[in-house]
């Protein structure tokens, strides 16, 4: 996976949830959340949903990046 980020145009970097009331920013298809989200809090992440099963049965858990943008981590379960 390569991910790209770019400067925005603007000073302020506006969210999913600024601009359309609700959502994550981008989500990413992982197994192992919980690994990963402990991994993510021992490096200071700030973790706004702690791993739990959403109602569309997928486990996941999402933390906020420096900017406020909101970054999920989940997978479908069975």
């Amino acid at each position: 996976m390569e991910i790209v980020l770019t400067k925005a145009n603007s000073d302020k970097v506006y969210t999913h949830r600024e601009l359309y009331g609700y959502g994550e920013d981008v989500y990413f298809i992982a197994d192992n959340q919980e690994d990963l989200q402990n991994e993510f809090v021992d490096k200071g992440a700030k973790i706004v949903r702690p791993l739990h099963l959403t109602d569309y049965n997928n486990l996941e858990f999402v933390l906020e990046d420096i900017d406020g943008r909101w970054i999920a981590f989940g997978m479908k379960q069975k």
